[in-house]
């Protein structure tokens, strides 16, 4: 998968694209039928399979200073892209400029000088351009014009009948819902980031812990998970991750006074290298407990030793 930042001067071979949009993210099963869609008129066309995201996250300028919110970072999405066999990645910059275009310009500009896009393919409720002025319909009437074609596909819907979005996954999450997700997701919602240096309580306890900022990752229900981390290399030009099963505490540690802003500590299963400075993947399986005040060091040994046997028993119905 190609990945392009910039929509000038493309080479002929980087347009003309059955192109997706939307900010995908989480790329959850919704996003995914969406792009089967695509996919199929793509092998129609004989077109490559493109999809034209937003970086950062509208939201993140509109609505600034909410708590965090995103399921997936941008290269967190990029990588789960590429496992969807997507051709192009197309990452547009939004920012007040972008922001100010209007819907007919972003088409001219963007999908048809840009890109030049074959056919577009987005959900029903696809609004765009300044103000959200543009629609689906507005997409189709200028599309007829400028000679590419318009899908939409309507909302997908869970057995339960759910739809598949990224508001009811971030729902999940905030509730302590980590399987609810995974049913939405299509796989377990992960954090990723560096292992960083913590304070080393843990350690003095007898259970050490590999720290992992949030960064701009939503804040799931402060609370102790079942959890595999993934340890990422490269090895011999191939990206191998080897997944170690673990338990892991959400929130900002009141036992200890309180941190600023919540973090992740997991505490690895049979499992002593040090790790400090290598990116990992963090996936939540299970919600054990909401985060608690201990009294004293014993009392919060007794439970971790506790929440380390329900952790196991959720992993090993995995």
């Amino acid at each position: 998968m190609r990945v392009f930042r910039s929509f000038d001067n493309l080479g002929n071979d980087a347009r003309g694209a059955v192109v997706a949009i939307g900010n995908f993210d989480g790329l959850h099963l919704g996003h995914q039928t969406l792009l089967d869609h695509a996919r199929k008129i793509a092998r129609d066309l004989n077109a490559p399979l493109g999809i034209l995201t937003f970086e950062p996250h509208p939201r993140m300028l509109f609505r600034a200073g909410e708590p965090e919110f995103r399921l997936t970072s941008a290269d967190d999405r990029i990588t789960a892209a590429s496992d969807l066999d997507i051709d192009l990645f197309f990452e547009a910059e939004f920012n007040r400029d972008f922001a100010a275009m209007s819907a007919e310009e972003f088409i001219e500009r963007i999908l048809v000088n840009g890109l030049g896009v074959r056919h577009v393919v987005v959900g029903w409720d696809f609004c765009f351009g300044k103000g959200r002025a543009g629609n689906v319909d507005l997409l189709r009437e200028i599309g007829e014009k400028s000679g590419f074609g318009v899908t939409a596909i309507e909302a997908v819907t869970h057995d339960n009948g759910i739809i598949y979005s990224s508001t009811a996954i971030r729902q999940a999450l905030r509730e302590g819902r980590p399987q609810d997700a995974t049913h939405l997701l299509g796989r377990p919602w992960e954090v990723a980031g560096v292992v960083i240096k913590g304070d080393q309580r843990g350690r003095t306890i007898g259970f050490p812990t590999a720290n992992v900022a949030l960064g701009n990752h939503l804040r799931p229900k402060f609370g102790v998970y079942a959890v595999e981390l993934g340890l990422i290399s490269e090895e011999n030009d191939e990206t191998v991750e080897r997944w170690i099963d673990g338990v892991a505490n959400i929130g900002v540690r009141p036992s200890f006074g309180g941190d600023a802003d919540a973090g992740l500590e997991a505490h690895l299963f049979d499992f002593d290298q040090d790790i400090y400075g290598r990116r990992v993947r963090v996936r939540l399986h299970g919600f054990i407990r909401g985060e608690q005040k201990f009294d004293g060091l014993d009392a919060l040994k007794a439970q971790i030793a506790a929440d380390v046997i329900a952790a196991k028993e959720i992993l090993g119905k995995i």
